[in-house]
């Protein structure tokens, strides 16, 4: 009899759990945290910024910072917009500039984030990068310089590009009333 009360007691406390709304992402907590303690982040602002590497280490997480400052770059199929459809615009994780609308993103299987076009043409510039041995062409932001990823030629009309773009150094906000798919 106990074992059966014991049975019944954990079946209960399995069903209740799984009747239990799931909490919110820590994600969106923690990155209202993060902005609120880097005075450069502003998604209306569109002055040049000129800050020092020493300020952004500050202010950034040590993901952003690595990405946005050292130009590194996230494992493919790591990031977590790689295969994400939602509606909405796409912004600098390090100062708030828009970059991307999503209905410029497309499915390139290359493992990162892809758009064929960027939301303004100040949204983004342009650098020559020739590390490890390759010729490739860097996309910065246009607010910041923070590395975002790199452009290729190899993307869908109606411009032929591919701005292959770090999860890491994105934000993303849905449109209002308009679901993820």
């Amino acid at each position: 009899m106990i074992r059966l009360s014991f049975l019944f007691f954990i079946i209960s406390i399995s069903v209740a759990s799984c009747q239990n709304k799931p909490a919110a992402p820590k994600a969106d907590a923690k990155l209202v945290s993060m902005h609120n303690h880097n005075p450069y982040y502003s998604r209306t602002d569109t002055t040049h910024l000129n800050v020092s590497d020493a300020e952004w280490k500050k202010v950034l997480s040590e993901d952003v910072y690595m990405i946005a400052r050292k130009k590194g770059t996230e494992r493919a199929f790591t990031g977590k917009y790689w295969d994400f459809e939602g509606l909405g615009t796409y912004y600098c994780a390090a100062c708030g500039n828009a970059l991307f609308r999503s209905d410029s993103k497309f499915a390139s299987s290359c493992g990162w984030p892809s758009f064929y076009e960027a939301l303004r043409p100040n949204s983004v510039k342009y650098e020559n990068d020739t590390s490890y041995g390759m010729i490739r062409t860097e996309v910065l932001c246009g607010r910041c310089d923070g590395h975002l990823g790199h452009i290729f030629d190899d993307g869908p009309e109606p411009t032929g590009k591919r701005f292959c773009m770090n999860s890491i150094v994105l934000d993303f906000e849905p449109d209002s009333g308009k679901k993820s798919k």
